[in-house]
């Protein structure tokens, strides 16, 4: 049992476990909530860990960062980091924010994947890691005070809003959702989907649960599009090359109707001869 106590630390407190495996007691209400939002949150973290490597791994084998817009991942980055560095220095449970630290990062190498093949440079996206880890660390540290921090919190709400919407958008626009990863995209919908229920019982933040609302609404819609354009390959451009003035490889498009048509006509053009003929012979030997 005390090996039990052990493992389920991280899950239940003291009170809780005796409750719950010790009393049997499988209807205390706050001892369920409090182990289910910490199972939660545990699982929420471990699956961050991966939860856009399918993205990056997309746009890296296929050298294309086709239908992601930089603006809509540094907006994305801007409230993840808002929410890290308030989480943090608030001093709320690794568990109902961990995921975060890791979503960090792994945003951060698609902003610069997305620099590097939608520009075609080296030197943005090491840029660009240089900058965003001096912004982190002023954030995250005692430079930077805490009613700021509250204030970039609350503006995560319109920014989760513009920068989803921008992405939606731009599927709606190509009629694809482009180099997006499916796994992503759902695993971010369930994961902010239970953050709500996580941080209203660890946090109590009304401005935490309320963004991760929002951020669920937002992740629900490029879900659907998901869904809805699954089987769309977007739009196909056909360019047409035309014949260069020197008349090099001058063709002329025709079509088998078209040339159906011409002999038909050159038919029956040929038919009124052919019975004229035949009538001025027949004249000529009554005539005889």
């Amino acid at each position: 049992m005390d090996t039990l106590r052990v493992v389920l630390s991280p899950i239940l407190n003291d009170e809780c476990f005796v409750k719950l495996l010790v009393n049997n007691n499988f209807t205390d209400g706050p001892c369920l909530k409090y182990g289910l939002s910490k199972g939660l949150g545990i699982g929420i973290i471990l699956g961050s860990l991966l939860v856009k490597v399918p993205q990056i791994l997309k746009i890296y084998r296929g050298k294309s960062a086709a239908g992601i817009t930089i603006i809509g991942v540094l907006l994305e980055l801007f409230a993840m980091s808002s929410n890290l560095s308030y989480s943090y220095c608030k001093g709320f449970p690794f568990s109902a924010w961990g995921e975060v630290s890791f979503l960090v990062i792994q945003t951060s190498i698609i902003a610069a994947l997305v620099l590097k093949y939608s520009y075609g440079s080296n030197i943005l996206p090491l840029s660009f890691f240089i900058g965003y880890g001096a912004v982190l660390y002023t954030l995250i540290s005692d430079l930077t005070p805490i009613d700021i921090l509250w204030s970039m919190q609350a503006a995560n709400v319109p920014i989760i809003i513009i920068s989803r919407m921008i992405q939606v958008w731009t599927n709606f626009g190509n009629k694809s959702t482009g180099q997006l990863s499916a796994v992503t995209v759902f695993m971010l919908f369930f994961g902010s989907t239970a953050r709500i229920f996580t941080s209203i019982q660890e946090t109590g933040d009304q401005i935490v649960i309320i963004t991760f609302t929002v951020a669920s609404i937002c992740n629900a819609i490029i879900a659907f599009q998901m869904i809805y354009y699954w089987n769309s390959k977007g739009k196909v451009t056909i360019v047409s090359k035309k014949s260069s003035s020197k008349g090099k490889g001058k063709t002329t498009p025709t079509t088998s109707n078209n040339t159906k048509s011409i002999g038909n006509e050159n038919k029956n053009q040929s038919l009124p001869a052919k019975q004229t003929g035949k009538k001025s012979e027949g004249q000529k030997q009554k005539k005889k």
